[in-house]
């Protein structure tokens, strides 16, 4: 009995902080000020995003609504068309195909870039160390390169007089590539795009999965092989659901990257030839700039956005889907 009531006292006397003084206390403004502190933090993003990036999208969605040419800049007229635009862009064809186009052209890019880059990535874990450097700095370079360089580059490799690939195809054989136009039909100039955005994206890719492998432990790859697994059974067993994460990731940033590709499209053959080459935000830039059909140009550029959120909305659902599906 005496035991409880000399805890009951000491729990009740006052608590006392150094030197016999009671400790501070609390308040409710600096628990307050405590939680509010991140948000606090995050205010000057905010509101560099809301200037750069809100502003010009606000000022994109009016333009859509307009009838804005370069007659009405010139006079300084509001021709105001509703949704105009926009029931003209969804009630042609051009519109459609040049979507089906960007979609088919991001695919295929996308793919080749993971799996491309993939392979190179496990390449360099299991290289030694001298070659894995010169590995690195070569595709550092590569990624440092900016794309309008690397597409000038690469239209001097596949010019049809003084190119280095008609050259070379020449040489071993095939004469009939001498003076061959590669932006002559749409193929062969979507194999060039597609082979200088692969060149370009492969880097990313490779050097971020090398960077993930190292996290991997080495005893999960010598019990893989204890139990007699093949490098493909290693891959799939242990680094592909280790590395899952990374792939999800990776994929998800580079559909976006090749989705809003226009450097290289645009600087290899400006869409063409005639136009069957454009993707949407070829088609954006033609219709508003080249044609100054700037409302129309607005209106093409926000739809390439919603297109944009459609396909990564479908890829995050998948995603999210697989993920519930394992727990």
């Amino acid at each position: 009995m005496s035991v409880q009531i000399e805890d009951a006292v000491r729990d009740s006397a006052p608590r006392i902080g150094k030197g016999g003084a009671p400790p501070p206390r609390r308040g409710r403004g600096t628990g307050r000020a405590a939680r509010s502190a991140p948000y606090l933090l995050l205010i000057p993003a905010l509101a560099a995003t809301a200037v750069f990036l809100g502003w010009p999208m606000v000022r994109n969605l009016i333009i859509s609504f307009q009838n804005l040419n370069m007659k009405q800049l010139i006079q300084h007229l509001t021709e105001w068309r509703g949704f105009d635009n926009y029931a003209e862009i969804l009630g042609g064809e051009q519109f459609w195909r040049v979507t089906l186009r960007t979609i088919v052209f991001t695919a295929v890019n996308v793919t080749l870039i993971m799996v491309l880059g993939v392979l190179i990535g496990l390449l360099l874990a299991k290289l030694g160390k001298k070659m894995r450097l010169t590995l690195s700095v070569a595709l550092v370079l590569t990624w440092a390169m900016p794309a309008i360089a690397a597409t000038t580059v690469f239209q001097w490799l596949f010019d049809a007089r003084y190119g280095v690939v008609n050259w070379v195809l020449d040489a071993l054989g095939w004469h009939s590539m001498a003076r061959f136009d590669w932006v002559g039909s749409q193929l062969s100039t979507f194999f060039v795009i597609t082979v200088l955005i692969v060149w370009q994206s492969l880097p990313f890719v490779a050097l971020n999965l090398y960077a993930a492998t190292t996290t991997i432990p080495k005893e999960l790859y010598e019990a893989a092989r204890m139990d007699g697994a093949g490098t493909w059974k290693v891959f799939t067993s242990v680094t592909f659901p280790f590395l899952k994460p990374f792939f999800l990731a990776t994929t998800f940033l580079e559909v976006i990257w090749v989705f809003k590709a226009f450097p290289q499209i645009f600087a290899i053959n400006e869409g063409g030839p005639d136009r069957l080459t454009e993707t949407l935000p070829i088609y954006a830039f033609t219709e508003g700039v080249g044609n100054l059909h700037f409302g129309m140009g607005a209106a093409i550029s926000l739809l390439t956005i919603v297109v944009l959120l459609a396909m990564t909305a479908y890829y995050l659902r998948l995603t999210l889907k697989q993920e519930e599906d394992e727990l």
